[in-house]
């Protein structure tokens, strides 16, 4: 770290962590703190390095809160102290997002800066709502302004009546829930109609999204017997009759369904991904941690013998990613493996491999170790082969039994394990005790297990939703019925689009 660091004003965007800017990424991936608001999307902060120091400082109403003076002098103190600061703030920062605040003052205290656009909210909300902005045959003027009228009130106050006055105009409002009433009379005192179509957007561009259209009149009516809170964005104009025609995001077909997903950490981020492109909103709640077996004594007994063996056979993605993270310790090169040929349990294990430009011959349709090792056997290869079974601390022995059987010299390389994750302070897990799910799903028996055993961390409240429980394969599944857990859908095959394709014929909309 240098002498003094700086600060880095990032704008996050509306909610949709895949929205971030290309900079905003790459100064979260080096940052060593992170200073973040309460609604920036939790998914965002898994760009950050295990060792970046990360700090809530989100303001809630009603509720206690960080003063706007000691944010900044949380990111002052760090500055001082030869860190790069990242400040994390939802939407623009520049639009009600007080970086002009925190920028003017980090200036009078010799800190460097520098400000990170990003999509302000009201933009992301119209996108997402299918509601365009501006329109050449309607609304040539577009406003942004904040209805916040609570205990920090602005130092400008907003003339209502004046902006009811504006002809083809868009207006779009921030932080207006509280107020909503009240602004929309004094819009139609300015001149707005009461029947100028309107809409409300809460949690745009997130699976969670809700649009509630009605007019000036009638909008806060409506968003109340909705149900809907902040956050919200309200859109005035005629640009919002243009809904009907370019709403795109809301017919996805888990819009508003909740999943959690419970792989380790590293893996998550794959599949959250696929479940969100197709509108769900996802819960990652690891309950298993994979970590490296860092066995000197193993690597110094296989890796000089690479080039004897005849295949080598991977059992999981977690295996291909940990094998290959010791065999580069020892090799520099790839070509070290030599000219054995490679087989994989299922699809995905398959895609890791490839991933590293390498050939796998065998991959079997039902991703278990038997048909893995009956298509092994059927190709007639391994009278007196030399294998080597990738595995982890969990796996069944099945598949080295049956080679075994078929006269191939077995060896095995335990390259990483399994173990059940501590929920009693993951967030994550006491957002589920309090709001439930629409399903949970499973990716392996060890999840299956540490769901089981750590239930009390997992007791649902008596609102929470109740679940569906998934799986990802007939292994899986029966780990849940041995649980006595029922299994209400499973995935054709062991892949990631069948899993998500499961999970959309049996909660998507019909």
């Amino acid at each position: 770290m240098s002498a003094q660091g700086s600060v880095h004003l990032v704008g996050a965007g509306p909610g949709d962590p895949g929205l971030i800017s290309v900079r905003g990424r790459e100064l979260l991936e080096t940052a060593d703190v992170v200073v973040y608001d309460r609604l920036v999307h939790r998914g965002l902060l898994g760009f950050c390095r295990a060792d970046c120091l990360q700090i809530c400082v989100g303001k809630r109403a009603g509720g206690p809160s960080v003063t706007q003076e000691e944010i900044e002098a949380e990111l002052v103190k760090h500055a001082r102290a030869g860190r790069r600061v990242v400040r994390l703030k939802g939407g623009d920062p520049f639009v009600f997002g007080r970086g002009g605040e925190e920028a003017t003052h980090l200036a009078a205290a010799g800190i460097g800066f520098e400000i990170v656009p990003g999509i302000t909210s009201a933009l992301g909300a119209g996108a997402f709502a299918g509601i365009p902005l501006t329109n050449r045959d309607v609304a040539s003027t577009l406003v942004f302004a904040t209805g916040h009228e609570s205990q920090e009130k602005p130092r400008v106050a907003v003339d209502w009546r004046a902006l009811g006055a504006l002809r083809h105009a868009t207006l779009c409002l921030y932080m207006a829930m509280a107020h909503l009433d009240e602004i929309a009379r004094e819009l139609q005192a300015g001149g707005l109609t009461a029947d100028t179509p309107a809409a409300c957007i809460q949690w745009a561009s997130l699976g969670r999204q809700r649009t509630v259209v009605a007019t000036l009149g009638t909008l806060a009516a409506q968003v109340a017997k909705a149900g809907l809170a902040a956050p919200t964005i309200v859109v005035i104009g005629e640009v919002v009759r243009l809904r009907e025609t370019v709403a795109w995001f809301e017919k996805r077909p888990l819009l508003g369904r909740r999943i959690v997903v419970t792989r380790n950490r590293e893996q998550a981020g794959e599949l959250s991904a696929r479940l969100e492109a197709v509108g769900a909103s996802v819960l990652e709640l690891p309950l298993v941690r994979v970590s490296p077996v860092v066995d000197k004594d193993l690597w110094a007994e296989v890796f000089p013998e690479l080039g004897s063996y005849d295949w080598l056979v991977f059992t999981s993605a977690n295996g291909v990613r940990h094998f290959f993270d010791a065999f580069f310790k020892v090799f520099p090169d790839l070509r070290a493996l030599g000219v054995m040929r490679i087989a994989c349990v299922g699809e995905a294990t398959a895609a890791a491999v490839r991933a590293l430009h390498l050939e796998v011959e065998i991959t079997p349709e039902k991703a278990v170790a038997e048909e893995l090792a009956k298509l092994l056997i059927d190709t007639g290869s391994l009278d007196s082969a030399k294998v080597l079974v990738v595995t982890g601390n969990q796996n069944r022995d099945v598949l080295v039994k049956k080679l075994e059987e078929a006269r191939a010299i077995v060896d095995c390389f335990m390259a990483y394990k399994t173990e059940q994750a501590d929920l009693s302070d993951e967030p994550a897990a006491v957002d589920f005790r309090e709001h439930g799910a629409d399903a949970v799903i499973f990716t392996s028996s060890s999840g299956v297990r540490s769901y089981v055993d750590q239930a009390p961390a997992l007791q649902l409240s008596d609102t929470a939703k109740r679940p569906l429980l998934g799986s990802i394969g007939p292994i899986t599944s029966d780990a849940l019925r041995a649980a006595k857990l029922p299994v209400d859908f499973e995935a054709k095959s062991s892949s990631l689009d069948v899993l998500v394709a499961a999970v959309v014929k049996a909660l998507g909309k019909a």
